[in-house]
């Protein structure tokens, strides 16, 4: 007859262990002695090695039960079905693994790859880094919103990017957030994006009308508070017949504000 460290040991597990064998029914109690100590057989041995053995391939306890009283038959199918999930385990953290070593540079949370790449082809341009923060929020809000449309989305500010004005134009605004309202490089930019939204609205690439305006105008009142200048420039834009920064629209004269911008 064994004690419970001694049984402990011929199976290589702790007392520890063995206890909590008991308590979740793996082991069943033995008899105690006239001392009140528990008292183990070779049978004790056995069961306790085939449990450590299922636990240290991988079998979750709360099917170990179930694999000790099955037949032959049975208890090859439960390895298999065990195999199976850890198997789909193992794909699922290798998965993880990929995002979390993407997420080392940050932006790709919340990110695709295509507005990465277009953020970092921006930096290469000497973009400052404050600047493309803002980009990145913005796109972080886009991609939730329309997914299916971020790719194609991308692949146009790329086109974009090789037009002298909207060179211009990143090189305005990358230092534009400390610009005060009577800057007059702010003029410079609206004179930029004025042709930029006529070329916008000549080749029908205004912005997407399946946008929802709630969340255009979202958009919109970010741009308008990041900067001073950045409110001026919406309201020269708009002196001049253009609204909107999102989705351009091109305002009738009749429409026009008459009231003075707020600066």
């Amino acid at each position: 007859m064994l004690t419970i460290s001694q049984l402990a040991a011929y199976a290589g597990v702790t007392v520890r262990a063995v206890r909590h064998y008991h308590r979740i029914g793996l082991l069943p109690e033995p008899e105690r002695d006239r001392s009140g100590y528990r008292i183990y057989d070779a049978a004790a041995v056995v069961r306790l090695i085939r449990i450590r053995t299922l636990a240290d391939a991988g079998v979750p306890l709360a099917r170990v039960q179930e694999l000790l009283d099955a037949g032959p038959e049975e208890f090859a199918a439960g390895v298999q079905a065990i195999d199976k999930h850890l198997r789909a385990e193992i794909r699922r953290l290798h998965d993880t693994r990929k995002r979390l070593s993407r997420l080392a540079a940050g932006e790709h949370l919340a990110l695709p790859r295509s507005v990465v790449d277009y953020l970092d082809r921006l930096r290469g341009l000497g973009v400052e880094e404050r600047y493309i923060e803002l980009e990145r929020d913005a796109w972080i809000m886009i991609a939730a919103q329309v997914p299916h449309q971020i790719d194609a989305l991308i692949a146009r500010k790329h086109e974009e990017l090789d037009h002298p004005d909207m060179m211009r134009l990143y090189s305005l605004l990358s230092e534009a957030l400390d610009w005060s309202t009577e800057d007059p490089r702010v003029v410079e930019v609206a004179d930029v994006m004025e042709r930029l939204m006529i070329r916008a609205v000549e080749a029908g690439e205004t912005g997407d009308d399946a946008w929802d305006d709630q969340f255009v105008d979202l958009l919109d009142s970010t741009t308008a508070e990041s900067s001073p200048g950045a409110a001026r420039l919406l309201a020269i834009l708009e002196e001049r017949g253009w609204r909107g920064w999102t989705r351009i629209e091109r305002v009738p004269a009749d429409r026009l504000t008459t009231e003075p911008p707020p600066f």
